[in-house]
């Protein structure tokens, strides 16, 4: 192995070492793709979660300019296929290996630099950002899950806009308190945080279920290489969101829901019985 080739290598592993640390939920969904796709997925989830890490944890340090240099930084290694920031390194590899379109990365690091501003959301900010933040994420990821196959991908990209979507929506309604209290945010568009009712619950519910429904029509129609890969993730937060839909609007506000590890392991379990007798419900 070259000098050259051992930095690749060396990038692809600090990627799935930050995975790892980061989601172990999402580290087992990737341990069911197949071996070749699981390096580019793990370099996609890393340059995602750093970008994150930057907006919504680093309390200490000038957020606006960290951003500003990581997205200065991602273009550079865009243009020069190189970059001595190794989760730069992985993630430009993959983007130009997959042909991955840079109106996907600008849509991204725009919803990222929103994060910076506390605000209420209204329903024009909250869509753009459900795009930027989680759409064009599950885009990227189906390019990978494609490799190269264009009309597949035109076929299933609004399965994973849904499922992009439909995480993320899952995410605030769990880290609603979180948001608010710490981040100065409230995403859902007309909710008063103050007074967040049983029906602002339910009609996100329902636009949440909306989500998942179309997302897991495309998702049965992914390659083998992929498909069980993603269902387990798709399990996973669709047992999250049933666990928040017994909470009521107070409990939300009060208590962040976890999935305990046990259960996640009935999870893992049950999704590959279900997908051995292809039963993708």
């Amino acid at each position: 192995m070259d000098a050259k080739h051992l930095f690749d290598s060396v990038c692809r592993e600090q990627a799935a070492l930050l995975t790892r640390r980061y989601s172990t939920s999402f580290s087992l969904g990737i341990r069911f793709l197949a071996p070749h796709l699981r390096p580019a997925i793990c370099a996609i989830y890393s340059y995602v979660r750093v970008a994150d890490e930057i907006v919504d944890t680093f309390h200490d340090h000038d957020k606006r300019t960290l951003l500003q240099e990581f997205a200065r930084d991602t273009y550079l290694a865009l243009e020069r296929g190189i970059s001595t920031n190794p989760v730069l390194h992985a993630f430009q590899r993959v983007v130009h290996q997959f042909g991955i379109e840079r109106e996907l990365i600008d849509a991204f690091l725009e919803s990222m630099a929103m994060d910076l501003e506390g605000r209420n959301y209204n329903h024009s900010l909250y869509q753009k950002y459900i795009y930027g933040s989680a759409e064009v994420v599950g885009l990227m990821c189906l390019h990978v899950f494609c490799e190269g196959n264009k009309a597949l991908y035109e076929a299933l990209a609004p399965a994973a806009r849904s499922l992009g979507a439909a995480f993320q929506k899952v995410n605030f309604l769990r880290d609603m308190r979180a948001d608010r209290e710490e981040r100065g945010r409230v995403y859902f568009p007309g909710v008063d945080f103050e007074k967040f009712s049983e029906i602002d619950k339910r009609l996100i519910e329902e636009d949440i279920e909306r989500d998942f429904n179309q997302a897991l029509e495309g998702l049965r129609r992914l390659p083998p290489s992929s498909r069980r890969g993603v269902y387990l993730a798709y399990r996973y937060y669709y047992k999250l969101f049933r666990k928040l839909r017994k909470y009521s609007p107070e409990k939300i506000l009060t208590r962040r829901v976890r999935i305990a590890n046990h259960i996640k392991m009935i999870i893992l379990l049950k999704s590959v019985v279900r997908y051995r007798l292809n039963w993708l419900t």
